[in-house]
């Protein structure tokens, strides 16, 4: 597993670097914001861990630009910031995880694993279908009426954990365990964010919609028209 770690403080950097390479993976080392641009956009990665506030280019501007040609890799931010805000800021600039310093390490381990766990894992149904939309788990594309459709990787997960689950409403708490691998937090609406953005993707232009919110439990994926 191919890892680039952008990271502008020395002893981080190293605690992380050290520690994933102790787990097998290659790590590449960038120190400010414009290093990590060059790396990110001329290699391919498994999975980005990429520090908020860097020198030169900061780390939500990185991310941006990163998903300007590269939706799929999993980007795991690091900052200082933790408020729901600043968590949600990081999110909308195209994060698929969020970890706030100071940090243990088997902590980030485990985010990077299930990050990178969802990029390899193959199911037995490759082509999952609902209406006119189209999920391919084996090259991680969408297409909804003929046209496809740009996921980041946490948007697809949101997408494949709801078309595996079509018909079933789903509470916030399922989803939250389900797509982050994490306990859901009742102080953050990050769930809500997502599916907001899932909805603007496959559903504003297109009919009929898909996703629905069930008031007071959570949300459910169907054909507009089926009870």
């Amino acid at each position: 597993m191919k890892v680039l770690l952008v990271e502008d403080e020395p002893k981080v950097a190293l605690l992380i670097k050290r520690g994933l390479e102790e787990q097998n993976y290659e790590v590449t080392e960038a120190h400010d914001g414009e290093e990590g641009k060059i790396f990110a956009l001329k290699n391919t990665y498994d999975i980005i861990i990429l520090d908020v506030l860097l020198p030169q280019i900061n780390g939500i501007e990185l991310c941006k630009l990163i998903r300007k040609t590269n939706q799929q890799v999993p980007v795991l931010m690091l900052t200082a910031l933790g408020t729901t805000n600043d968590k949600v800021i990081g999110l909308d600039a195209g994060a698929d995880d969020y970890l706030t310093k100071p940090f243990k390490f088997q902590e980030l381990l485990a985010r990077v694993r299930a990050l990178t766990r969802r990029q390899i894992v193959q199911t037995p149904n490759k082509i999952l279908t609902l209406a006119d939309l189209e999920l391919n788990s084996e090259n991680k594309t969408v297409v909804r009426k003929g046209q496809p459709i740009n996921l980041t990787a946490r948007e697809y997960f949101l997408l494949e954990f709801f078309m595996k689950n079509k018909g079933k409403v789903l509470s916030r708490a399922e989803l939250a365990e389900n797509v982050w691998e994490i306990s859901f937090d009742t102080g953050t609406n990050v769930v809500d964010v997502y599916v907001n953005y899932l909805r603007n993707k496959i559903d504003k232009n297109f009919s009929p919609k898909l996703i629905h919110t069930v008031i007071g439990m959570g949300y459910v994926f169907k054909i507009e028209h089926e009870k």
